[in-house]
């Protein structure tokens, strides 16, 4: 763990701990997802390796996470497509957490999206993508 990773109110203990190990050392900022609908936490997610959206499982509402909308469409998929996440248990509910791996000048270098299964708990990483460009503010919010 990095003396100055941050992680936002809502994130499970579980999932804050398994995304800050899963880190290569870089200090972190660690949001949760949080529907702007309804505020429920438990969505359906569909990701690739450099992308992921997010469906409430309360109300349906969908978003992307990070810069995804970019890059969701088949011209950017080639071999990637999107598919559903899933739990080896088979669940598919999932609270939401993206770790945003920050660079020296405090500019967001990498996106990692971790989930934990909602039916027993298990944490992984679904989708992981650098980013090559700034300003990157904006993705800090785009959870």
């Amino acid at each position: 763990m990095h003396a100055e990773d941050q992680v936002g109110a809502g994130v499970s203990a579980e999932l804050a701990k398994f995304l800050r190990e899963a880190e290569d050392g870089r200090p972190v900022m660690i949001a949760p997802s949080v529907c702007d609908g309804c505020s429920s936490r438990s969505f359906f997610v569909l990701v690739n390796t450099s992308a992921a959206a997010r469906e409430c499982a309360g109300c349906g509402s969908r978003a992307f996470i990070a810069d995804s909308e970019e890059y969701w469409n088949e011209e950017s998929w080639e071999d990637d497509e999107p598919g559903a996440a899933g739990c080896p248990c088979g669940g598919e509910q999932f609270e939401a957490a993206v770790a945003f791996s920050l660079g020296e000048d405090g500019s967001v270098r990498w996106v990692t999206v971790g989930l934990r299964c909602l039916k027993d708990g298990f944490c992984g990483i679904y989708a992981d993508w650098k980013i090559d460009y700034g300003p990157t503010d904006h993705l800090l919010t785009m959870v």
